[in-house]
């Protein structure tokens, strides 16, 4: 990609990596210096919280109001009704409204650590597609809407194609989907004269759709704006762990939890994810990414503090590194790790330690704990646990005791009371 950029936004934007494809350089480009723009990116309320899978993007909006113009969250409490099937394999459950509801609250107070909300005129705003997805009459909308959009060229998506490829069932319900998506750019533009939305790669079928009906119905030029689809330099999507997704919000995963990912990237992707989830200068980014052996740890702990620092606040950060230096240089116990609290019920006459090993998150399974054990991974206060058999009792558990998988994964285990 050879185009140089004029808008501070799409200079950042391309410096940083966040850029996949765009739909119009020139055309956003020069839109971008005439005034604040507003942009926007949508969410469906499927969990009660966002993952480290949605920071890329939220880092985007944050880009976008530091360079002067307005980002919009636009919460799915529409579309979340319908879901999403780009890429998917299977129909998402279908959620109720009180739970779409409550998913959005829990996803509202992630964007509040990234975003300026307000009245001022490049402050963000938080909008809920149902405002006019709801109350669509079903024949004017077909009449409308509905006459604007090939079947033939819907089918010809790749995130359709691929399921239709495998065999699997594409429902009619899904198959709405990019359409009620199309017109919420549509609409984005008439009430809020919105000229761009932005998304991961994935979704770029969906929102060159968005921009033909806005150009078909109402005659206004918008753009799209894509990122990559991030994965790990050993080939994993972003964001999941062997635990499960990495949430954002802190009564999901612990802000230490959250901080030792990081703290765990692999050495090749340091470079890349300090211009990505930090704004630490792109030189800074590249010097710390290019340090070699163990220097680059140094790397590791500056992105994983910027990182939380931007989510959960600079005390939270500092304390995540005291306890990971606490835990990994003195081999002590630290204040901040996760932490399972059992009852006495809970204990009864005594617990396996492999049960503690699956109960604490260590392991995913009574299985892979033994598997754990028997190669030496797993410690014991430090030291190693070789007794499969062992089991714990009320006197063991006086004081809290840390068990450990690998040299980078702990957790304590502690009675209740």
């Amino acid at each position: 990609m050879t185009y140089t950029p004029k808008s501070d936004f799409i200079a950042v934007m391309m410096e940083r990596g966040y850029l996949a494809d765009c739909t119009d350089y020139q055309g956003l480009d020069e839109a971008l210096l005439k005034g604040v723009q507003p942009a926007y990116i949508g969410y469906d309320a499927t969990a009660q919280s966002l993952h480290v899978g949605h920071l890329l993007n939220i880092m985007m909006l944050r880009w976008l109001q530091k360079t002067g113009h307005k980002p919009i969250t636009l919460m799915g409490g529409g579309t979340t009704k319908v879901g999403d099937p780009s890429f998917r394999s299977d129909e998402r459950p279908l959620l109720g409204p009180e739970q779409i509801d409550a998913n959005i609250a829990g996803m509202k107070k992630v964007f509040a650590n990234y975003l300026t909300y307000g009245e001022g005129e490049n402050d963000a705003i938080m909008l809920n597609n149902a405002e006019w997805l709801d109350n669509l009459n079903y024949l004017e909308f077909l009449r409308d809407i509905g006459r604007h959009f090939s079947v033939n060229r819907m089918l010809s998506f790749e995130s359709v194609k691929s399921r239709l490829d495998r065999e699997q069932s594409l429902s009619f319900l899904e198959f709405n989907y990019m359409i009620l998506q199309a017109y919420d750019f549509m609409e984005l533009n008439r009430r809020y004269g919105c000229i761009l939305q932005m998304g991961g790669s994935d979704q770029w079928g969906n929102i060159v759709n968005g921009i033909d009906l806005t150009r078909r119905v109402i005659d206004h030029e918008v753009y799209g704006l894509t990122s990559p689809l991030l994965t790990t330099s050993d080939g994993r999507k972003m964001g999941k762990s062997q635990g499960g997704a990495i949430w954002l919000n802190g009564e999901m995963l612990s802000p230490y939890e959250f901080w030792q990912f990081w703290r765990n990237t692999t050495d090749a992707d340091v470079g890349r994810f300090l211009k990505l989830y930090t704004e630490l200068p792109v030189d800074e980014c590249e010097r710390l990414g290019a340090l070699q052996g163990s220097e680059i740890n140094e790397g590791k702990v500056i992105l994983a503090n910027e990182v939380t620092k931007l989510l959960h606040g600079p005390d939270a950060a500092a304390a995540a590194e005291a306890t990971a230096r606490e835990v990994f240089e003195k081999g002590g116990v630290g204040d901040d790790l996760p932490t399972l609290t059992l009852s006495s019920a809970d204990l009864g006459d005594g617990i396996s330690i492999v049960q503690l090993i699956v109960k604490s998150g260590l392991a995913k399974s009574g299985k892979d704990a033994k598997r754990l054990i028997a190669e030496n991974g797993a410690k014991l206060d430090d030291q190693p646990l070789t007794d499969a058999g062992l089991m714990i009792d009320a006197g063991a558990l006086s004081s809290p005791i840390k068990l450990s998988a690998g040299k980078k994964r702990h957790a304590l285990v502690q009675l209740a009371g």
